[in-house]
């Protein structure tokens, strides 16, 4: 159900190995803490080599430049959400209904932006260059999404459905993000003004 690996575009080459699969997850471990400390214009393919301990070659390899090398990390960092909530959704196996779910949602997002390495700056590939927000990613988690609640609400992952998550989703993520503006680990106050509002919305489709 999950995507294997990071997005075909962001790789010119797909790791078939072991150990090029290795090579790649240190190569993606060392740009994302390189984002923290030095910020994406500060960030380079070189430094990154450096950082992973592989041979510039080995970079360029899997990218073409550091942007390609930034969309893997989101990809990365989708993956391994999507994860996270499909994981919380199994334990809980239903219990609190929606609003059980929906919490799993925001909870595991603000728990990556707070300890993933470069999530704050790449989260799912949709804020690089800085300050730039498409709408490709939100919709591609949104979409992952519906498919995750659809077995707990017991319907399917229809466009009703699709349509309602994509508008918590784009609601969620400009209130999370005004959350870390005013707070480095997200101003707890705004953050409860988000859940209550998104049960708000979600309760008029899923009650």
């Amino acid at each position: 159900m999950l995507m294997p690996g990071p997005h075909p575009t962001s790789l010119r080459r797909a790791p078939v190995q072991r150990r090029s699969a290795e090579r790649l997850t240190r190569i993606l471990d060392a740009c994302a803490d390189l984002l923290d400390e030095v910020g994406y214009e500060e960030l380079s393919t070189r430094a990154v080599a450096l950082r992973a301990g592989v041979p510039i070659g080995s970079v360029y390899r899997f990218f073409g430049n550091k942007r390609a090398m930034a969309d893997a990390l989101g990809e990365r960092n989708f993956e391994r959400y999507t994860e996270r909530v499909a994981r919380r959704l199994e334990e809980t196996a239903g219990e609190g209904g929606w609003r059980a779910a929906m919490d799993a949602v925001l909870d595991e997002y603000l728990d990556m932006k707070r300890t993933a390495p470069g999530f704050s700056l790449v989260d799912f590939g949709n804020q690089i260059p800085i300050g730039t927000r498409h709408a490709e990613p939100n919709h591609r988690v949104a979409d992952r999404l519906a498919e995750l609640l659809a077995a707990p609400l017991g319907r399917g992952p229809d466009e009703e459905l699709r349509r309602t998550v994509l508008v918590a989703v784009e609601a969620a993520d400009t209130l999370v993000h005004l959350a870390f503006r005013v707070s480095p680990e997200g101003d707890e106050r705004i953050i409860e003004e988000t859940r209550q509002l998104l049960r708000a919305y979600l309760a008029r489709s899923l009650d």
